[in-house]
């Protein structure tokens, strides 16, 4: 390449936004693979140059080469595929911490291994402590709601109460429910359920959405300790899956943690904290003292509920379940209520991010969304449904209308589509986890875990989908495959939109000069292979603002 080629590439980048010029060596430079930038329509390129944790220059191996220095970490792709970091839109993520150290029942596939796993994790507790975590799956042993005889007599001294992996139901042992006073005549909350036994009338241990919490507010505080131990785990296991910032459907004590280990410069990611609706006027009062964060940890959202959960039947649909007809779903939050909660945050200025599965709960919030508009007008409030799972065919074109953003969790589909249609019939699974046509209707999609009720595993969600194959491996071609996306498509829903669905769309999302450098590379281009194979992909780095925070041996 002679000098006025290589001045002319220079100035094409500069004016592209690839190149900020200078003179200065790069710090890190990533080269000799295929740059996927997430930039619409522009090039792939090979090699990307970062400075002072931000991205300085992208372009061929030889437009990168001058600013290699002494001191600059180069690190060589070998054919390998270099992303944005990956923004997962939705977890809970101190949960995930935790339950990386509780135990584990996501695939107990009988009603005796979940019973052998909960006696052996209490074989090593001290009498009196509680066991949590599960993330149990009754349909992976034919669909009996486990019932708490199953572990009483392997836990007579320490309390269980073991969620559904959806997160709207549990499994309490008698210790855990004498502990929140739940007998035959605790009355049924509003939102929830107390499943009862039918001869006895007698509480067999599950308990459903709101019910769930009459034995929470039984269960001792985290300490601060181990808040923050939770968060270290739960940070180190999402970088290790390439997530280099997540959205956390949490709490005040979450934020607060959050805060402490950023403090203590202890935060390794990027975290946007979201907390309960109800407590609107604390967030107001709180951004007033504080602020809103800055780009490393922020705040300004604010989560609801309308329903439940497809699996534990507290989705709230049209009309009744078909495996349960007695019953629609339920609303979790009094419908006056919760308009009356998205009214007053909305007009306080934070953003709307509600939880809606069913078909009825979605058109509900949807015209919620819809009275927001008429009032205010259409700002940029980036208003969101979380899930947005089951949607009549009048709601596609609403979301771009209305600059709604679904939120939404592919590993969901190949997981609930092993048994969705049982529940809701054949002619309301056709709009489910409905990619294609969201994006078709401009919908500005969006994707993320919801972790723990699903792995933070990046990889398994861009196949979900993708493919759109069952866990079961009974839809080698897909399950309503008419909803299929592609690759890229899922890519940019992992990085950009979900970026934007956190107002982080200018600093990260993208692999562009003056761009944060959150980056990572996979051990294959998954954007040139058979996509079945994806799931055998590996992230093999992982570079938050510069710094290379998780390295695969491989």
């Amino acid at each position: 390449m002679n000098v006025l080629d290589r001045a002319t590439i220079i100035l094409v980048l500069v004016l592209m936004g690839c190149f900020d010029g200078g003179g200065e060596s790069a710090d890190l430079v990533i080269r000799g693979g295929t740059v996927w930038t997430g930039v619409a329509d522009a090039e792939t390129a090979g090699a990307v140059a970062v400075r002072g944790g931000k991205i300085v220059a992208v372009g061929s191996d030889d437009d990168i080469a001058s600013l290699i220095g002494a001191a600059t970490e180069v690190v060589e792709l070998q054919g390998r595929l270099l992303t944005p970091g990956f923004i997962d839109s939705h977890v809970h993520f101190l949960q995930g911490g935790f339950q990386l150290s509780s135990v584990d029942l996501r695939d107990a596939d009988s009603p005796q291994e979940f019973a052998r796993r909960i006696g052996e994790f209490a074989a090593g507790l001290e009498p009196g402590e509680w066991i949590r975590g599960g993330d149990w799956d009754h349909e992976r042993w034919g669909g009996e709601l486990p019932r708490k005889e199953w572990v009483d007599a392997v836990t007579p001294d320490n309390p269980v109460i073991v969620s559904r992996l959806d997160g709207h139901m549990a499994l309490a042992n008698s210790v855990a429910l004498e502990a929140g006073g739940v007998t035959r005549e605790t009355a049924t909350p509003p939102g929830g359920e107390i499943v009862r036994d039918a001869a006895s009338g007698e509480p067999t241990g599950v308990l459903k959405d709101e019910a769930m919490g009459l034995v929470f507010a039984a269960m001792p505080r985290e300490s601060e300790a181990e808040l923050d131990s939770a968060l270290q785990a739960a940070a180190w296991h999402a970088l290790s899956m390439g997530v280099t910032g997540v959205y956390d459907m949490g709490s005040w004590d979450h934020l607060e943690t959050y805060r402490r280990a950023h403090r203590a410069g202890r935060l390794p990611m990027r975290i946007y904290s979201v907390v309960p609706i109800s407590t609107w006027e604390r967030l107001r009062d709180f951004v007033a003292e504080e602020g809103r964060g800055d780009d490393r940890l922020w705040w300004g959202g604010l989560k609801g509920f309308v329903d439940g959960s497809l699996g534990s039947t507290t989705a709230w649909f049209y009309d009744p379940y078909t495996d349960e007809p007695g019953t629609s779903g339920l609303m979790v939050t009094d419908t006056a209520e919760l308009s009356e909660l998205i009214r007053q945050g909305d007009e306080a200025g934070f953003q709307l991010i509600i939880h809606a599965i069913g078909d009825q709960a979605n058109d509900w919030l949807l015209d919620r969304y819809q009275e927001r508009v008429d009032s205010r007008g259409l700002r940029d409030q980036r208003f969101r449904i979380e899930h947005a799972q089951h949607l009549s065919r009048d709601a596609f074109p609403r979301f771009a209308e209305l600059g709604v953003i679904p939120a939404m969790q592919p590993y969901h589909a190949i997981d609930d589509g092993r048994w969705a249609w049982k529940r809701i019939g054949p002619e309301r699974v056709r709009t489910t986890y409905a990619f294609r046509s969201l994006l078709d209707a401009d919908a500005p999609l969006a994707f993320g875990s919801d972790w723990t009720v699903a792995p933070i595993d990046v990889l398994e969600g861009i196949y979900g989908a993708v493919t759109r194959r069952t866990l079961d491996g009974a839809n080698p071609d897909g399950w309503v495959p008419e909803e299929k996306i592609t690759v890229e498509e899922a890519l940019r829903a992992y990085t950009y939109a979900s970026a934007r669905a956190g107002f982080m769309e200018e600093k990260v999302g993208q692999i562009r000069a003056g761009m944060y450098a959150d980056l990572v590379v996979l051990s294959e281009n998954i954007l040139e292979m058979d996509p079945v194979g994806i799931p055998e992909v590996r992230v093999d780095l992982t570079v938050v603002e510069g710094k290379i925070v998780h390295r695969r041996e491989r």
